[in-house]
């Protein structure tokens, strides 16, 4: 071998003619340089222990064997013995197709430009494919410095075992920032779809695993691991699922690499910079990690959870279809019952008639009248001499007169309905409490210690039928203008995580995350599909009573009339949308599931709530339930303040000041509102009214509130409302949506309760379908409650302590516990809304003046 000292130009073999002209071109300075290239064939699994300085050079040379069928992993590991070093020693090498280099001490930056030296660096190298059958390979490690003084350092080129997973097979390595570890896969034959699953048993150090195509340069620092391919942080749990057709060669790469800081994955941040080029030692980063490649779900699967998720909710339109023809039946053989004489009261009778119904003593007068009239007749013949009267002629003088009576009744119940079928065209907003009685005599009403349905449905029934259409055509137009731009926005959320391959930006179960085209957890939407289905069945259930109902006034029907609660449909058709845009949004949400987008989860989730309480007290108030501007204005400010909430509300102690402030005071006017029934002003002189009142009435003399059972309603809401403020001024919980949304849920169940219970207490009683529905609901309401609270990811935390929380999936390999509770909580909506149906049709029999209020 001969060696040319001539810089870095090193001539193996040549002639001497040849070595004379390099000289000279290459050499100017003749014997005055004085760069020495050192020259080394260097074998696998050897350390080498050597020193570079400025003037001198070493090349290791190696060889392998490269199969196309078979790939060698190698791996590059470099050690600086020198305690301190002028200048950093740099460390090429140089393959067929590729070129790595990298220096050492090896220096990372992390947060804030700090930065971070190894000495310890270890490197694979990577392995492009070849063509031949089998293939000699060589590859050079060429070693420099630019220090005056020699470094001491120590190589050593080893082949990597496994370097090739296998599936279902799992590998443990060991990884720190200085020497990270990646491994190929190559898709069996018949398998499309993979999850690649990496496990550590510690938290920390914090890492990143990646998914990457098989081409150089491989990206394995922490400063570019985010160049290309997908990519996710991870403490305990990493796991991607990986798809054939996403990557031409059939083959990838799963990449490892452990980041220089914590601060990513949710840990402390252990320096901090006192100048700008102070070098930390980062200490032992060292993490121990296991991979493992399962097979995904194939396409059987699929589709058997997309039949399984119709199934159950088609299922339940045919439960829905079969009780109501039970209960159209059952009504019709009471019907049939009642229109026999021997079994209805004349009342029974001429209400199943569509006439109205005439009082006992209507019906004594007029058989006294005939009894007069016939008792005279008789008197007046037998003073006349006129003997003839026979028993059968006064029954036909009764009869004649009682027919007569009916007569005019059928024309007085006419002209009735005339005046109730006018057009609602004429009906204007204008026209509300224009009744000269209403007037009057409203404040005294509204303000009597026992009030009545009746007493608080003395308006027209088409102005407050209008009233009450409004909820629906509002709710639904609010729906078209937030639910677009929703859709657009996750559509882009999907594309910058499909493009950028960032599996950081959406909180998925990544365990159980099945994608479908462009979407990366198809399940977790698919099971929102229950509250679009029950929604519209709930819709169609409503439509068929307000059909019945609108049929039984056409008849004059004055059970429909005068008796029951009153019915308005408006609000349920307005629960029923909300029900239906709740499992859209929910489904947008979980296209990418993160802390910016929860609010598309939890705005349809406070209409619902605020609109269920409006309907409770809608059912014995209708007269002065609120208005549908007026409830979505108000709904519209707990949005906002959902959104302030998220955004500045985290350990923000001024605003969860504000937020109570404004909770408590919010709680205070409306339990005013309610209890005086809306007679009461706000003005300049509520302060002295106030005072007047505690002083007649708690200083004067002790009295106790005219509303007892409202006074109880209203106590207890204060304390819970009261109690929930306190808890988030004190707690300030990060997840300030989820606290809003407990806040109308706590609210409603409290009202709901109280209304069943003074119901009971009233002597009402529950129908049967009726109970079933309650207990049903409740029972379902616990089950969902439960997979709801299991908590398979959060965004309160960051996304690699979200996948600490990540599960396998439990339902036909194709559900995970979420999806199970999208699937028990639009059962248990939908029951709630029949609960909410069918509370009071024990009382549709009941005249008005009999119902009381509470």
């Amino acid at each position: 071998m001969l060696q040319v000292c001539c810089g870095s130009v090193r001539v193996r073999s040549a002639p001497g003619w040849l070595v004379l002209m390099l000289m000279c071109c290459w050499c100017p300075g003749g014997a005055d340089s004085t760069n020495v290239v050192i020259h080394k064939d260097a074998q696998f699994d050897v350390t080498y222990s050597d020193t570079v300085a400025s003037d001198n050079q070493t090349i290791y040379s190696y060889n392998h064997t490269v199969s196309r069928n078979k790939t060698e992993g190698v791996r590059v590991s470099v050690e600086l013995v020198s305690e301190s070093t002028q200048s950093p020693v740099l460390f090429v090498v140089r393959q067929k197709q590729a070129v790595l280099s990298f220096q050492v001490p090896l220096i990372l930056r992390g947060l804030y430009q700090r930065k971070y030296q190894y000495t310890q660096v270890g490197r694979t190298l990577c392995q492009p494919p070849t063509k031949a059958v089998s293939e000699m390979q060589f590859f050079y490690v060429d070693v420099s410095t630019l220090s005056s003084t020699s470094v001491h350092y120590q190589l050593r080129v080893s082949r990597v075992d496994s370097f090739i997973l296998q599936t279902d097979k799992k590998f443990s390595f060991n990884a720190t920032p200085s020497q990270p570890q990646f491994l190929k896969y190559v898709f069996p034959e018949g398998m499309d779809t993979v999850i690649v699953k990496v496990n550590s048993q510690k938290n920390f150090p914090c890492s990143v695993m990646s998914i990457q195509d098989i081409q150089c340069p491989v990206y394995d620092l922490d400063n570019n691991v985010a160049f290309i391919g997908m990519y996710q942080t991870m403490t305990t749990t990493g796991a991607i699922t990986v798809q054939r057709k996403d990557f031409p060669s059939n083959s990838f790469y799963v990449v490892v690499v452990v980041k220089t800081e914590d601060e990513a994955c949710g840990g402390p941040l252990r320096f901090y910079p006192l100048s700008p080029d102070e070098l930390f030692d980062a200490g032992n980063r060292s993490k121990t990690l296991d991979v493992i490649v399962s097979p995904a779900i194939n396409s059987e699967v699929y589709v058997m959870g997309m039949l399984f998720c119709l199934g159950i909710f088609l299922s339940l339109y045919l439960i829905t279809f079969l009780v109501a023809c039970v209960e159209n039946k059952r009504m019709n053989k009471k019907r049939e019952g009642l229109l026999q004489p021997g079994d209805a009261s004349p009342a029974e009778t001429a209400s199943l008639l569509g006439k109205a119904p005439v009082s006992p003593y209507e019906y004594v007068s007029f058989a006294d009248n005939g009894s007069t009239l016939s008792s005279e007749a008789v008197t007046n013949s037998s003073t006349d001499g006129n003997y003839g009267y026979t028993g059968l002629e006064t029954f036909k003088r009764r009869s004649i007169t009682a027919h007569h009576v009916a007569i005019r009744i059928d024309r007085l119940l006419e002209s009735v309905a005339r005046s109730r079928q006018e057009s609602l065209s004429s009906v204007e907003e204008d026209d509300y409490d224009t009744l000269a009685d209403i007037d009057s005599d409203k404040n005294i009403v509204r303000t009597k210690k026992f009030l009545c349905v009746s007493d608080l449905a003395r308006k027209d029934k088409r102005i407050l039928s209008k009233k009450y259409q409004i909820y629906f055509w509002n709710i639904s137009t609010i729906a078209v203008f937030y639910a677009l731009p929703v859709i657009q926005l996750v559509i882009t959320y999907q594309t910058v995580v499909n493009v950028t391959g960032n599996q950081d930006i959406c909180y998925y179960n990544f365990l159980c995350a099945h994608p479908l085209g462009a979407l990366s957890s198809f399940n977790n939407i698919l099971s929102n599909l229950g509250y679009v289905l029950l929604g519209l069945l709930f819709l169609l259930i409503v439509l068929q009573r307000d059909i019945l109902h609108s049929r039984a006034l056409d008849r004059k029907d004055t059970t429909a009339l005068e008796c029951g609660i009153p019915k308005h449909f408006g609000l349920y058709y307005a629960m029923g949308t909300a029900l239906m845009m709740e499992g859209l949004l929910s489904a947008c949400y979980h296209v990418c599931p993160n802390y910016t987008n929860f609010q598309f989860d939890t705005s349809f989730m406070y209409m619902i709530a605020g609109l269920c309480m409006l309907k409770l007290y809608q059912k014995r108030h209708p007269d002065i339930n609120a208005s549908a501007y007026s409830a979505y204005a108000c709904l519209a400010a707990v949005i906002f303040f959902s959104v302030l909430g998220v955004v500045f509300g985290k350990g923000n102690s001024v605003f969860w000041i504000i937020f109570s402030v404004i909770h408590i005071l919010a709680t205070l006017l409306l339990s005013t509102q309610l209890y005086y029934m809306g007679r009461w002003r706000l003005d300049s002189g509520t302060m002295r009214r106030i005072f007047h009142v505690i002083y007649t009435d708690c200083i004067r003399q002790c009295s106790g509130p005219m509303y007892i059972d409202r006074m109880v309603l209203l106590v207890m809401g204060n304390i819970v409302n009261w109690s929930l403020a306190a808890y988030g001024l004190i707690k300030r919980p990060n997840d300030f949506a989820s606290y809003l949304l407990a806040i109308a849920i706590c609210n409603l169940l409290l009202y709901c309760a109280f209304y069943i219970i003074m119901k009971l207490r009233s002597g009402e009683r529950i129908q049967c379908l009726a109970v079933v529905c309650i207990l049903f609901t409740a029972v379902v309401w616990g089950f969902a409650l439960f997979f709801f609270f299991q908590g398979l990811s959060t965004w309160q935390k960051t996304p690699a302590e979200s996948r600490e929380h990540n599960r396998e999936c439990i339902l036909l390999s194709f559900f995970d516990d979420h999806d199970i509770w999208h699937f028990l909580s639009s059962i248990a909506m939908f029951g709630s809304f029949l609960v909410l149906l069918t509370m009071d049709d024990d009382l549709d029999t009941v005249q008005r003046d009999k119902i009381f209020v509470f």
